[in-house]
C-alpha cells in the first residue's frame, strides 16, 4: 500500500528523515553533479531531493494520483502537481532527468510507470531510481515511506530496468544506519553510512541505478517510431 504524500513530508520534517534525505541528496548530487539549464522531473515523492538543482532550468514533482499532493518545499520555487504516472501528462521527450524516489515501489503498475519515464525522457536524457532494499531494515520500517510498496533488490532494479530499454550506467547503494530515531542512533548516522559499505553491503537501505534510455533496435534505419507505439507492440 503506498504512503499518503503529506505522511511522507511528515517523515521528512523529522530528524531521521531530515538525515535520511540530506544523504540521499549528495548521492544524488555525485550521480548529477552539473545541472545547470536541464528540465527534470521528479515522480513519487521527490520534492525533498530536487531542490539539490538549484541552478536547472524547471524543476517538476509529480505525485501520483493515488498518493495525493504534498505542498513543494519552501524556499525552492518549482510546481508541484498530481497526475497519473502511467499515463503522464507531457509530451514525448520532455525532460532532461526523471528521477523516481518513492515512485517506483509504490508505484500501482511498476513497468508502466517506467514505461511513461522511458517516454518523457529525452533521447539524451538520465533517469535515476531510488527504491527500498529489499535486504535493508528500511524496507520494514513502515513509519517512514521506504517501509510502503514493492523493494527491489539490485539485480532486480537492474533486470526490471534493462526490460524496459533502459541501459543501467551507474548502481550505488544507501541508508545504512537503522531507522530508529533515539538521539544515540542519530548521532551515529554518518559512521553507519561509511563503514556499512565495507561491512555489510547487501544491507543497504535504498538501492540506487542510474540509466539511459536504449535505442538500439528501437528506432529502425532512417526514421522514428512512437514511443507510444514502441512500447504498445510489446504489450501490457
Amino acid at each position: 500500500m503506498a504512503i499518503d504524500a503529506r505522511d511522507a513530508a511528515g517523515f521528512y520534517a523529522t530528524p531521521l528523515g531530515r538525515r535520511a534525505a540530506a544523504l540521499l541528496r549528495r548521492k544524488l548530487e555525485r550521480l548529477w553533479p552539473a545541472m545547470a539549464g536541464l528540465s527534470v522531473l521528479g515522480i513519487g515523492h521527490a520534492g525533498p531531493f530536487l531542490h539539490a538543482w538549484r541552478e536547472c532550468s524547471r524543476c517538476v514533482a509529480l505525485s501520483p494520483s493515488h498518493m495525493g499532493v504534498a505542498p513543494w518545499p519552501s524556499g525552492r520555487p518549482g510546481l508541484a502537481c498530481m497526475a497519473e504516472a502511467e499515463s503522464l501528462p507531457f509530451a514525448d521527450l520532455s525532460f532532461d532527468r526523471v528521477l523516481l524516489v518513492h515512485g517506483l515501489e509504490q508505484a500501482e503498475n511498476a513497468r508502466r510507470t517506467l514505461r511513461e519515464a522511458w517516454r518523457v525522457l529525452k533521447d539524451d536524457g538520465r533517469l535515476i531510481v531510488a527504491a527500498p532494499n529489499r535486504r535493508g531494515l528500511w524496507a520494514y520500517a513502515e513509519s517512514t515511506p521506504f517501509g510502503h510498496g514493492q523493494p527491489y533488490s539490485e539485480g532486480q532494479l537492474a533486470r526490471l530496468l534493462a526490460s524496459l530499454l533502459f541501459q543501467v550506467e551507474a548502481q550505488a547503494t544507501a541508508l545504512y544506519a537503522p531507522p530508529f530515531t533515539s538521539a544515540p542512533m542519530l548521532g551515529l548516522f554518518e559512521l553507519f553510512e561509511r563503514c556499512g559499505p565495507l561491512l555489510a553491503p547487501q544491507f543497504a537501505g535504498v538501492t540506487i541505478a542510474e540509466a539511459t534510455k536504449n535505442l538500439h533496435g528501437v528506432i529502425p534505419a532512417g526514421g522514428r517510431v512512437s514511443f507510444r507505439r514502441v512500447f504498445a507492440d510489446q504489450g501490457g
